[in-house]
């Protein structure tokens, strides 16, 4: 399991360092202990937020309503749960 990633029973916690504005949405690495991940959307009014639930949503298979962001709502550092997650990509050493 990796520094960024924990299990609490079947959800997925996510530490995520964002950076918002970025020419597309992906999975950019690790920055320090968080996951890195590009948003295509600006961080302005909620956008970026909204892009990172849309993004994570389509990469592990589960609902938007399925992924909370539970800290750092308005911060570049995010804590974000994903409800019992069905698809896990490839990159990411999930243990």
């Amino acid at each position: 399991m990796t520094q960024y990633a924990r299990w609490d029973n079947q959800d997925l916690i996510l530490a995520c360092h964002i950076q918002p504005g970025a020419k597309k949405s992906e999975l950019a690495g690790v920055h320090g202990e968080r996951l890195k991940i590009r948003l295509q959307a600006p961080p302005v009014e909620g956008k970026a937020n909204s892009e990172l639930v849309r993004f994570l949503s389509k990469l592990f298979a589960v609902s938007k309503q399925a992924i909370t962001i539970e800290s750092g709502e308005l911060s570049r550092q995010k804590r974000v749960r994903i409800i019992n997650p069905v698809n896990y990509p490839a990159e990411l050493d999930l243990g």
